[in-house]
This record gives C-alpha cells, sequence and structure tokens, in this order.
C-alpha cells in the first residue's frame, strides 16, 4: 500500500477515535509499526495531526485545554464493550468505589437500575447517576476543574473510612514488565486508596492502553485481580496478561 492510500486510513481512524497510538494504526493500515511511525511524522510536519508519544491525535483536540468529556468519548465502542462487561459483575446491595476514569465513567447507563452504593470521587459519574436507582457517595476534598474530580488528601481520608465490595478503576497505560501508570499523582493515590478499600478490585483498560508506560508508575498488576478488556486485544498481548496471573474478562 502507498503512502496516500495509508494516509487516507491514518487521517479517517484519527478523525473517528480522536487519538489512536502505532498499534493500533498498523494494524488497521496492516503496515509495519516502523512504517507507521514514518507515516506519522511526515503527516504531523504537514499539519494533520498532532505527534504524541506513541501515537497521533487531531490537531484541534491537541490545541484545546483537557476535557473529560473528549475524553470519554475517545473509543467509545470499545470502553462501552468493557462497561458492560463490568456491570454484569457487581451484585444488588453491594457497596462500590468508582474512580474517576473516563473508562468508569461509561458504566452508569448499565448500573443505574441497580440498588447498589456507590462511593465515587468523579462529578461527571454523580451527575449521571442523579436519579437513579443507585445511591451515591460522593468524596469530599479539592475539585480538579479540568478532571472533574475530587483529589488530594481530605479525599484520601474520606475513602478510607469506607469498605466496599468491589473498586472499579480506570488506568491511563499497563504493561506486564511495568505494571500501571498513570497521567498525574492524583489520579494515582486515589485510585491505590480505592484498592486498598476493596474486597475485589478490577482494572478497566481498552486495548489501546496495552504495553503502555505512561508519566507515573504507581502499582504492580497485582493491585488488581480482574483485567476487563474489550475483543480488539491482540490474543498474544492477553495471555501475556494470563500468564502474570491476572484474570481476564474480554
Amino acid at each position: 500500500m502507498n503512502y496516500q492510500s495509508r494516509k487516507r486510513l491514518i487521517l479517517q481512524l484519527v478523525e473517528q477515535q480522536e487519538s489512536v497510538d502505532v498499534r493500533e494504526l498498523a494494524l488497521h493500515v496492516q503496515t509495519s509499526e516502523m512504517t507507521i511511525r514514518r507515516d506519522l511524522s511526515q503527516l504531523a510536519a504537514e499539519g494533520l495531526v498532532y505527534r504524541t508519544h506513541g501515537g497521533a491525535m487531531r490537531v484541534d483536540l491537541a490545541k484545546q485545554p483537557f476535557r473529560f468529556e473528549h475524553k470519554a468519548a475517545s473509543r467509545a465502542e470499545q470502553k462501552d464493550q468493557i462497561c458492560q462487561l463490568a456491570a454484569q459483575e457487581i451484585q444488588e446491595g453491594e457497596t462500590v468505589f468508582l474512580d474517576c476514569g473516563s473508562t468508569v465513567f461509561r458504566m452508569c447507563p448499565y448500573i443505574r437500575h441497580k440498588r447498589i452504593q456507590i462511593i465515587t470521587n468523579s462529578l461527571p459519574i454523580v451527575a449521571e447517576l442523579m436519579n437513579s436507582s443507585v445511591t451515591i457517595n460522593l468524596v469530599g476534598g479539592e475539585i480538579d476543574m479540568q478532571r472533574q474530580a475530587v483529589h488530594g488528601l481530605i479525599a484520601e481520608e474520606h475513602i478510607r473510612r469506607y469498605r466496599a465490595h468491589r473498586a472499579f478503576i480506570g488506568v491511563d497505560g499497563i504493561s506486564v514488565a511495568n505494571g500501571l501508570s498513570a497521567g498525574s499523582e492524583k489520579e494515582a493515590s486515589t485510585a491505590l486508596t480505592m484498592a486498598s478499600q476493596a474486597r475485589y478490585v478490577y482494572l478497566l483498560c481498552d486495548s489501546s492502553k496495552f504495553e503502555q508506560d505512561k508519566y507515573l508508575h504507581f502499582a504492580p498488576l497485582t493491585l488488581a485481580q480482574t483485567l476487563i478488556t474489550d475483543k480488539d486485544a491482540p490474543p498474544e498481548v492477553v495471555n501475556q496478561y494470563k500468564n502474570s496471573g491476572i484474570h481476564i474478562i474480554q
């Protein structure tokens, strides 16, 4: 396939998903990761994409400040697959931690009918589940307006006052070698606190985050008992995670 054909396919996927990584593009275009990296460098030079560590994103989004709704809308189909599976794990009457991740947020339509208690630091989750069957415990503390979440020492103290049957945590990156990684210390700290107070911990991670190491490594894979991902995850990569001892739901 020549460059112009690859360029058309790459730009289509970037437009649809807003941000993509090299591995995903290589599978989509059916070429090598090395070729994709060269193509992305050329497209970035032409001003058609914004080059990121490990991939690319739409130029218009790169020029905007972080918006939670953009992140939540990215890879929506894969996130919804994950969230439907995650919701099936929750039993009536349980207490559940939900962190402020954009994937975790998309669980809301699948749990709003359940008679459960949630404890969350996510303002969008609270707004989405108002007037539902769910009882809400909003974590207190300082509000991060960009992330639309509550973080900080007081938030962690609040979380430690409670015990939950399950915790659902999102991550920015995950790898067999280095475990879990996050884009900020605040989100990592909150995730660790929720995990410490739950009987059972789930990671919600779409396949684009596999074998990605982000800004801060904050925990080994053993933080969670189960990893829930989408059907697009390559079988050979999934097997690596299974062999590391974590249960996979896909």
